[in-house]
């Protein structure tokens, strides 16, 4: 039963959410509420294939089926245009090699501010692509301004998808038109959404007991006193500063750090975002996760709507103890993929290049042979100074290139230099110029000392002259 709790919050790694949306069959497969008095579902679907098979979700038909052709107001085409180098997008092929992605599994995980009686849109939107053969994950970072053609609509950004869909009734509702969006656009059909909305995601995190997120770059902004107190009045605000460090976060910190940006944008966002699932991940995965299975799953009944049926997540669960976040692949939206544009009606939003997207989206999708080498590395990780923390960030860093990391501690705390020790009996010259670049260390900095008893390929042991911060869009192998 412990391995329910990874399994329940893959389908929870989002940062903040919406509400529970109506039941609708959407193309076939029904849109699924959990309740608290069980599933709410017409004719519940199962889910396919059974373990005992190869576990394909997505088929080549599923890919090579295209959405009907659209008819395309006159106005959608004038947005679409600012120059007449740019041309309306037309639908993202698959990828050619398609028989290569027919094992993935892909789930939408969506945020929102909706709010009783308001207007709301899905402004936290990661894709989470399972490869369950290679055992490993890839979560791609959408932002919000993303310009995109939102099927039987118009030119719009992709966070206005979801809430049309609703109020226009389209078949499927709001999750199935942010579906056909990101399929049209991005060529990537998703199999599976998931929703939770902020009071909901501040209770899971505490029912957890918080998470301990490696805050490797410092970040400062304005934060709530308390979060019951008025965001509109401007004196029940703070600046706060996160990190650097390994940091203990409650719901409402990790509410705050995951969803902030009024002194950073949206790509910022979406790498911390990145980082509080991660943590979630490893939290769920700890020793005495298995005393709150009660409460989580309380809080999956009445806090998430997703299409997935409890079935499902059992079934998933047998896959969550083959992850660690050394398996997990980030990828973000970001220049130069996208630009920034200003539409003829003033707006703000961000332009893609369809080649440089559809590439990323193909890597995403893609097994990575370096990442399947590196992660047959195990690095043994000391933190030789008095910050504390220090080991735990560059374990973060590392596992983001794919490394796996252990922590142990050090002879002595007081080592002004970084030192990388390789202990393999032959050294790979190629890989430890590759470590010391994602380490950010200098070749002085490496030495050998072949160890054929040792359990691990190399010691890193931390000094003072180590540099936390890192970008992890350069480290996904």
């Amino acid at each position: 039963m412990r391995q329910l709790i990874p399994a329940i919050l893959f389908v929870l790694l989002t940062a903040c959410g919406s509400t529970a949306a109506p039941t609708r069959e959407v193309h076939g497969l029904p849109f699924i509420i959990i309740t608290p008095q069980g599933l709410v579902s017409p004719t519940p679907t199962p889910f396919q294939p059974a373990l005992a098979t190869p576990f394909p979700t997505i088929s080549a038909d599923t890919y090579t089926t295209p959405l009907p052709p659209l008819i395309l107001p006159t106005e959608a085409v004038a947005l679409a245009t600012p120059t007449a180098n740019i041309p309306y997008p037309t639908v993202i092929p698959p990828p050619a090699n398609i028989g290569e992605y027919a094992d993935v599994i892909t789930f939408l995980l969506i945020g929102s501010d909706k709010r009783p009686g308001s207007s709301y849109r899905t402004d936290t939107m990661v894709i989470a692509i399972l490869r369950p053969r290679d055992d490993q994950v890839s979560l791609i970072s959408i932002p919000r301004d993303l310009w995109v053609y939102i099927p039987g609509w118009e030119m719009q950004r992709v966070n206005t998808a979801y809430m049309h869909g609703e109020i226009t009734d389209y078949p499927g509702g709001g999750p199935q038109l942010l579906k056909d969006t990101i399929e049209y656009n991005l060529g990537l059909h998703i199999d599976h959404t998931a929703m939770v909305e902020f009071d909901g995601f501040r209770q899971i995190v505490d029912t957890l007991g918080g998470i301990d997120v490696p805050v490797a770059c410092p970040y400062t902004d304005w934060r709530l006193i308390s979060p019951e107190l008025d965001p509109e009045n401007e004196d029940n605000w703070f600046l706060y500063t996160a990190g650097p460090g390994l940091m203990h976060m409650n719901g409402d910190l990790a509410l705050w750090y995951a969803r902030s940006r009024s002194r950073s944008n949206d790509f910022d966002r979406g790498r911390r975002q990145q980082e509080v699932l991660r943590a979630i991940y490893s939290r769920a995965l700890s020793g005495d996760t298995l005393t709150k299975i009660p409460q989580l799953y309380n809080d999956l009944n009445t806090l998430v709507a997703t299409d997935l049926g409890l079935t499902d997540i059992l079934k998933l669960a047998s896959l969550a103890p083959g992850f660690g976040n050394a398996d997990i692949r980030s990828y973000y939206i970001r220049p130069p993929i996208v630009s920034s544009w200003i539409t003829p009606s003033g707006a703000y939003v961000l332009l893609p290049d369809q080649a440089a997207l559809q590439g990323l989206v193909t890597t995403a999708l893609t097994a990575s042979p370096v990442a399947a080498v590196n992660e047959t590395i195990t690095i043994e990780i000391m933190n030789g100074t008095l910050t504390e923390g220090w080991d735990a960030l560059a374990a973060s860093r590392l596992n983001y290139a794919g490394y796996v990391t252990t922590l142990k501690p050090a002879d002595r705390r007081d080592y002004a230099s970084s030192i990388l020790v390789d202990l393999s009996a032959t050294p790979d010259y190629n890989r430890n110029a590759l470590l010391l670049t994602v380490l950010g260390l200098q070749p002085a900095q490496l030495v050998s000392i072949p160890d054929p008893n040792s359990t691990v390929q190399y010691r890193l042991i931390l000094g003072y002259d180590y540099q936390p911060c890192f970008q992890p869009e350069s480290l996904s192998p």
